[in-house]
């Protein structure tokens, strides 16, 4: 709610200043993932989400089994022992969404470690191509713009001027 309010803020406050200025959108996600830097960054985080997958998958797997035997030997143990199993059994289930909590962790870590410098390096190309094309408001294209020309569109401009920052 504060965000779709704190949207239309910026979006009545962007149409006062386009009576008086010029207003442009910038659609940060795909100019982020339309750079050479930002290919290599996800591609990066696809291979150490792949590694983790498989290492899960795994270990998922494993659960299955211990539990599919635990439910076959469930007649023939005792109270006791059958208890011990399911005691294991559980301790694994914790142990397993502790990893997968961890891994999900990590991987939000590292997207946001590998994409800072980009979206840092972004922000200056845009603050630079915005004064050469005379605008005073750059917003990035999000669910709270309903509406922008064309011609307000700066994504484009940015990869291409982002590219040759290099």
């Amino acid at each position: 709610m504060k965000k779709w309010i704190l949207g239309m803020a910026v979006l009545m406050a962007a149409m006062v200043a386009q009576a008086e200025s010029k207003v442009a959108v910038v659609d940060m996600q795909k100019a982020i993932q339309s750079t050479s830097a930002g290919k290599k960054a996800k591609a990066d985080l696809e291979s150490d989400f792949n590694k983790k997958k498989k290492e899960l998958e795994k270990k998922e797997a494993d659960l299955k089994k211990m539990g599919e035997e635990l439910e076959k030997k469930k007649s023939v143990l005792s109270e006791e022992a059958l208890g011990k199993k399911q005691t294991e059994f559980q301790e694994e289930m914790l142990k397993y969404r502790e990893v997968v909590g961890k891994s999900q962790s990590e991987i939000q870590k590292k997207e946001m470690e590998l994409t800072a410098p980009i979206l840092e390096k972004m922000k200056k190309v845009i603050a630079k191509l915005a004064k050469e094309k005379g605008y005073s408001l750059v917003l990035e294209n999000s669910q709270a713009i309903l509406f922008s020309a064309a011609e307000n569109d700066l994504t484009d401009d940015v990869i291409k001027a982002y590219e040759k920052e290099k």
